[in-house]
C-alpha cells in the first residue's frame, strides 16, 4: 500500500543537525483503519479502502453504517482507497510508523481556493506596460487574444482571467523531517496544498 490518509495541522520551523533554520509542514497521518479489501476474484482489481476520524454514528448514512458494521470498525468520516494490496485484513490499524524508513513523500490535497482572479495573477502575465495617451486602465489586461484572418476565432486553452484554486494538487518528494509516533505526526520540508484542517493523502 503507497501511503495514508492525514490531516494539515499547520507550518513551523525546526533547525537541521547543522544549525539550518527549516521550514516545515506538520502532519497528522492516521491512525488509519482498513474498512475494506477489495480483490480481483471478487472486485475485478485488488485495493485496500482506508478509514480516517471517528464519525458519529447518527451522522452516518444507513448504508455506510452496513459497511463499517461488516468490516467490525466504528464509521469514519474520511475513506480513501489504494490500489495495492499487502497483506491486511478489515480492521487493521494502521499509523504514522508506516512511513519509518523513508526519505521522501509525496502530500495531495486540495489548493485554497482564490476566487475569479485575472491573468497577471492567475498566469503571471506581465501586463500591457504604463500608462501612456490613448489608453487607461489597460496595465493588468492581458491584451490581444489572437485575432487573425484565419481561423477567425479564438483558440481553446488560451489563458485568460477565470477560477484560481480549489483544486488537486500533488507536491511531490517533500523530505520527511521527523517522525513524532506518539502523536501520529510527520514534519514534511516545505508546503503541502489545503488550508489548515484540509485532509491530504500522503504517498511513499
Amino acid at each position: 500500500m503507497p501511503g495514508l490518509i492525514g490531516k494539515k495541522i499547520g507550518m513551523t520551523s525546526v533547525f537541521s543537525a547543522d544549525g539550518k533554520n527549516l521550514p516545515c509542514t506538520v502532519i497528522e497521518v492516521g491512525p488509519c483503519v482498513v474498512t475494506q479489501v477489495k480483490t480481483i476474484e471478487k472486485d475485478g482489481y485488488e485495493a485496500v479502502q482506508l478509514g480516517f476520524e471517528d464519525k458519529k454514528e447518527k451522522h452516518t448514512t444507513k448504508p455506510m453504517q452496513g459497511h463499517f458494521k461488516k468490516a467490525g470498525v466504528t464509521p469514519k468520516r474520511h475513506l480513501a482507497e489504494f490500489k495495492e494490496q499487502g497483506d491486511y485484513k478489515p480492521g487493521n490499524v494502521i499509523t504514522v510508523d508506516f512511513f519509518d524508513g523513508e526519505i521522501y513523500v509525496d502530500v495531495t490535497g486540495t489548493s485554497k481556493g482564490k476566487g475569479f482572479q485575472g491573468v497577471v495573477k492567475r498566469h503571471g502575465f506581465a501586463g500591457v506596460g504604463e500608462a501612456t495617451l490613448g489608453q487607461s486602465d489597460r496595465q493588468r489586461h492581458p491584451g490581444s487574444i489572437g485575432a487573425c484572418s484565419y481561423p477567425a476565432k479564438v483558440f481553446k486553452g488560451t489563458r485568460m482571467g477565470g477560477q484560481m484554486g480549489d483544486q488537486r494538487v500533488t507536491t511531490q518528494n517533500l523530505e520527511i523531517i521527523k517522525l513524532i509516533p506518539e502523536h501520529n505526526l510527520l514534519l514534511v520540508k516545505g508546503s503541502v496544498p489545503g488550508a489548515k484542517g484540509s485532509i491530504v493523502i500522503v504517498q511513499k
